[in-house]
């Protein structure tokens, strides 16, 4: 009898692993969700149609795109982390989550313990962009300015606690200065004031502000990313900028994906491969090149180490800054 109930059991679990093993080769045979935490129209909105377009083409099965804006993207997060962890539910990351973990003290969900990194996407570059009237062509030459008039100049953002005003707050933490900060509904008012003269400086997406630059309507001073962009590979990043103190300085507007924990590793690494693909194709390239947005792809254990650096990064910008989220 005991012989019998132990190969019963066996045998139940050699139908279970064979049932599993099955399934999670014909992945997907239901829709898949990826939940944007943010407004549509932004650059994380932007991937995951460009994703969701290309994966229900080669998968014939529906990838729907759910905009869950709100609560700095708090709200989409803490959706996403009560989803089922069966390779049905995604979410967009980007560094925005890398500094709420610092900005609210009372999250409803833990990011390093309820999610699975998926892998990078993009980066979306930001630049320090000045009105004309600011008698400075260069990093070197902005800081000296700074320096001399210590809380006479001003910068916009695009909002609180935002990677644009974390950059900002960055730049003053490493300088040693003090530049008034300005913050904005988002990077076009931003942009739009530092055109009109009401600030002296922005903080924004290439995207929003390298058609101004073009335009001879604002002068670029450095990147933010640790290296050029191929959309405007003539603008100086602030590591190569000649001042000694941002040597090291870099704030990178990231794309990601993420899944609710314990999904099983095998989707992960079917969905990554195929997503994989669909960025590195040359179509891709130049759909995200016309809006500013330059691949960047990476491994599931890449983008995790990523969003540690970054917590831990902004987490001492935010303390240094005063910044309160809640």
């Amino acid at each position: 009898m005991r012989f019998f109930a132990w190969a019963a059991a066996v045998g139940g679990m050699a139908l279970a692993c064979g049932a599993w093993a099955q399934g999670a080769a014909s992945y997907p045979v239901k829709p898949i969700r990826i939940i944007v935490p943010y407004t549509a129209g932004g650059s994380a909105d932007f991937m995951a149609r460009m994703i969701g377009q290309k994966l229900t083409e080669a998968w014939k099965e529906q990838v729907l795109v759910e905009n869950r804006g709100g609560a700095g993207g708090n709200l989409g997060f803490e959706v996403a982390a009560k989803a089922p962890n069966d390779g049905y539910t995604l979410v967009v990351v980007n560094n925005s989550q890398a500094i709420n973990e610092s900005l609210y003290t009372h999250l409803p969900f833990e990011l390093k313990k309820d999610f699975a990194p998926l892998m990078m996407l993009a980066s979306s570059p930001m630049l320090l962009a000045v009105h004309p009237r600011v008698p400075a062509n260069n990093a070197v030459e902005f800081t000296e300015l700074v320096k001399s008039q210590p809380g006479k100049l001003s910068y916009g953002s695009c909002g609180v606690g935002t990677p644009m005003h974390l950059a900002g707050e960055l730049y003053k933490f490493l300088t040693h200065t003090y530049i008034v900060h300005v913050p904005y509904r988002g990077c076009s008012p931003a942009t739009l004031d530092a055109i009109g003269g009401q600030v002296d400086a922005v903080f924004a997406t290439t995207a929003t502000a390298l058609p101004h630059v073009r335009a001879g309507k604002l002068k670029a001073i450095a990147l933010t990313t640790s290296k050029r962009t191929p959309a405007a590979p003539e603008i100086p990043t602030f590591r190569e900028s000649g001042v000694p103190a941002l040597k090291d300085y870099e704030v990178d507007n990231w794309y990601g994906l993420m899944a609710p924990a314990g999904t099983p590793k095998d989707i992960i690494a079917k969905l990554e491969g195929e997503i994989r693909k669909i960025v590195s194709a040359p179509e891709a390239k130049q759909r995200m090149a016309a809006v500013g947005i330059d691949p960047a792809l990476s491994t599931p254990d890449e983008l995790m180490r990523q969003l540690v650096a970054d917590i831990d990064k902004f987490g001492k910008v935010i303390k240094f800054a005063g910044i309160k989220g809640d």
